[in-house]
């Protein structure tokens, strides 16, 4: 296991201080007793503590940032996209440099990640799990480097993560179709392998159980696996029975968005004939046709919270895991 650089949480302990006082002293701010400044200085010069440059400064870390392959290119995806341009944002704002990296399906055994993306960054933050499994999780925390979850977390492990209100999310969306009167609704599912995708459709199925609803199986379909257009094909599996409903909830807006297309193919109108709401307002969401009913997710705001968080790790002053959980908020159109 490589040996790990001291991190001012080190410092602190050393010297008998919180890690504040330490950063205080390190980044010379006023109110500290000379003899604690000492005390800190003493520490700092006993491990060798490197402090990072400030954001003006010519030295600046690295940050590792690791999406899974799948979601190339991540820059333009309409979820991601904004949650990796707030992380790039405020980690130029702080004086790091970001490297991305991706994770094949395919190579769980991180070789090529322990040699390269691991060894050159001071933490990373991963984002979302899909096929980076919780194992790969695990073995990438025993680096020695500071790790945040975006979009996902892991059952019993107490890592620190940033993630959007999702069951609440589907609850509201679920919640808000039942209050415009509707009894029939359809669930189109996203994959079991995202969490946050799972914990959407819990909270629709939550808010139905309230009233003694739940949808028949048939209205709601499981995703094809690998098909680009996943919302398209599930609709039309439900276009196809001989019963409609009369709402339609996608887990997501790529997902509305097939879907949408798949009700407009079948001669339906929309919110006439079936009603459909999502999750996660993105910007194409107030451009489809009807523009669509969603709840916002605040995407770029998670990835500001997530380098803030890293941040803090990387300089030693958190030391508590916590999972972050940002607001969500219904965007009402007239897809509904």
């Amino acid at each position: 296991m490589p040996k790990s650089k001291p991190t001012m949480r080190d410092v602190a302990q050393a010297a008998d201080v919180s890690a504040t006082t330490v950063w205080m002293v390190v980044h010379n701010k006023p109110g500290i007793p000379a003899e604690t400044i000492e005390k800190v200085q003493a520490a700092i010069e006993r491990l060798s503590y490197v402090a990072r440059s400030e954001p003006n400064g010519t030295k600046a870390e690295t940050v590792g940032l690791l999406i899974e392959q799948s979601s190339i290119p991540a820059i333009s995806d309409v979820f991601y996209g904004d949650v990796i341009r707030g992380f790039q944002a405020e980690a130029k704002l702080f004086g790091y440099h970001v490297l991305l990296s991706t994770f094949d399906r395919n190579s769980q055994d991180l070789g090529l990640l322990k040699t390269g993306f691991a060894q050159n960054v001071a933490g990373f933050v991963i984002a979302n799990d899909g096929d980076i499994l919780p194992e790969t999780v695990m073995q990438l925390k025993i680096l020695n480097r500071p790790v945040v979850l975006i979009e996902s977390y892991i059952e019993g492990q107490t890592l620190p993560c940033v993630l959007g209100d999702n069951f609440m999310a589907g609850y509201k969306i679920a919640r808000y179709m039942l209050e415009q009167g509707h009894q029939k609704i359809a669930i189109l599912k996203g994959p079991t392998k995202y969490s946050s995708l799972v914990d959407r459709f819990r909270g629709c199925l939550a808010a139905m159980a309230e009233v003694n609803l739940l949808p028949p199986v048939e209205w709601m379909p499981e995703p094809v696996s690998g098909h680009p257009l996943k919302g398209y094909v599930q609709m039309k599996e439900i276009l196809a029975l001989p019963d409609h409903p009369t709402a339609v909830i996608a887990i997501s807006d790529k997902t509305a968005f097939g879907a949408i297309e798949a009700i407009r193919e079948a001669g339906l109108r929309i919110p006439d004939d079936i009603a459909i709401g999502s999750i996660d307002n993105t910007r194409e969401s107030g451009y489809t046709r009807p523009p669509l009913t969603t709840v916002h997710i605040p995407k770029y705001e998670i990835g500001v919270l997530a380098l803030r968080k890293l941040h803090r790790l990387i300089e030693g002053t958190e030391t508590i895991p916590v999972k972050s959980i940002v607001y969500s908020e219904l965007i009402v159109r007239e897809s509904c």
